[in-house]
């Protein structure tokens, strides 16, 4: 039986975030925040000064996207996923700071997969090479941090019906290596 979309809104609370399996297939709808590789690097040196990040990492999901420049009438260029691996560097500080919610393509390093486990945090993938779709789920976008990263400045969206499929569970069940044994069972 193929399940169906399940609709959520953000900040997912924590008992929700524990419920979510490896292969569930959500909408989302409600406040993301944007982050690449130099907004990383950012966070990682502010929590080495004992600074505040510009993003509440334990109700904040963050978006491994950098978005094209947006013309004119639109909230958003083309905003399709990164590859999160270029973040794994990063990563298990930031779960171990509190991020539990992480959003990218790809699979991710033994170490991020380790720190989910450990600390109940997801990683969600959502459509690579469909960020012109996915544009059209941004109902606003705003700088939020870092504007002289331009197009790695962290930003501040709003989503509607967002969809996304729960890559790696809190649970450390990993779609990555499931689905293709499922695969090659059949």
């Amino acid at each position: 039986m193929k399940q169906p979309w399940r609709e959520l809104v953000l900040p997912l609370s924590a008992d929700t975030i524990a419920g979510l399996k490896a292969g569930d297939k959500l909408m989302l709808s409600g406040t993301i925040y944007a982050a690449r590789d130099a907004a990383h690097k950012r966070f990682i040196e502010a929590l080495d000064r004992g600074e505040r990040l510009p993003v509440d990492l334990g109700d904040s999901l963050i978006y491994y996207m950098g978005p094209t420049p947006t013309r004119p009438g639109d909230v958003i260029g083309s905003c399709g996923p990164t590859t999160s691996a270029r973040m794994d560097k990063y990563t298990p500080r930031l779960i171990v700071e509190g991020l539990r919610l992480m959003m990218g393509k790809g699979n991710r390093s033994p170490e991020v997969v380790a720190a989910i486990r450990e600390y109940g945090a997801v990683y969600l993938v959502t459509l690579g090479g469909a960020g012109a779709l996915l544009s059209a789920r941004v109902k606003s976008a705003e700088i939020l941090a870092y504007p002289e990263l331009e197009a790695e400045a962290v930003l501040k969206m709003e989503i509607e019906r967002f969809p996304v499929i729960v890559a790696i569970d809190g649970q450390g069940n990993d779609l990555f290596k499931t689905g293709p044994e499922q695969y090659r069972k059949a």
